[in-house]
């Protein structure tokens, strides 16, 4: 696992604020979504960056295909999530949750699927794909939120943490990182392009 791996990078040095479970994960991504994560190495490096997190000065994009056309090119999904009163392992967009901001824009359109960049202003737990299947258009791939049935080339939802930007605990200086999308996201556009 990551945290073992740390572990074993940093040995005692690794921040332990996360606990245990979570030694030095600064913030998690969902299961089956792939890209960035932050680690800290330390204590004051996780206070740092867990700062920038709650003051939202740390950015994090996503990118992701979402079933459905989208009829604008960008929008703001503002809308509180909390535990959904009808399934317990699931969240929803509920009246009383915690507030939460996800912001989208189309990067491609294809027939039944929209490409997508998502950028959160607050970090909720599976927020954007609360906010996407809230507005219609569940995340491709997303067995618990969108349709239950696999999609083929996919082991999960097509969502994928492209990019941080945050200041260095330390030096104060920008940092500002990206991953490159996954091969089997990668794969699926290039189905999808054919279809056009």
């Amino acid at each position: 696992t990551l945290v073992n791996a740390l572990l074993h990078h940093c040995g005692d040095s690794l921040s332990g604020i996360g606990g245990e479970k979570r030694p030095g994960i600064v913030h998690r991504i969902d299961r089956d979504t792939s890209g960035l994560i932050i680690a800290a190495k330390n204590d004051a490096a996780h206070l740092a960056l867990a700062a920038q997190l709650a003051d939202h000065t740390l950015a994090r994009t996503y990118e992701c295909l979402s079933v459905g056309s989208f009829r604008q090119d960008s929008g703001t999904v503002d809308a509180p999530i909390g535990r959904s009163r009808s399934d317990r392992k699931k969240m929803a967009v509920v009246a009383g949750g915690r507030p939460a901001i996800t912001h989208w824009e189309v990067l491609a359109r294809y027939p039944g699927v929209t490409h997508l960049r998502c950028r959160l202003e607050t970090g909720r737990t599976h927020q954007i794909r609360v906010h996407l299947a809230y507005i219609g258009h569940p995340i491709l791939g997303d067995t618990v939120y969108g349709n239950r049935k696999p999609v083929p080339g996919l082991t999960g939802q097509c969502l994928h943490a492209t990019g941080l930007r945050f200041l260095h605990p330390r030096t104060g200086r920008p940092v500002e990182l990206t991953c490159p999308r996954p091969e089997e996201f990668e794969r699926m556009l290039v189905k999808l392009q054919k279809r056009i």
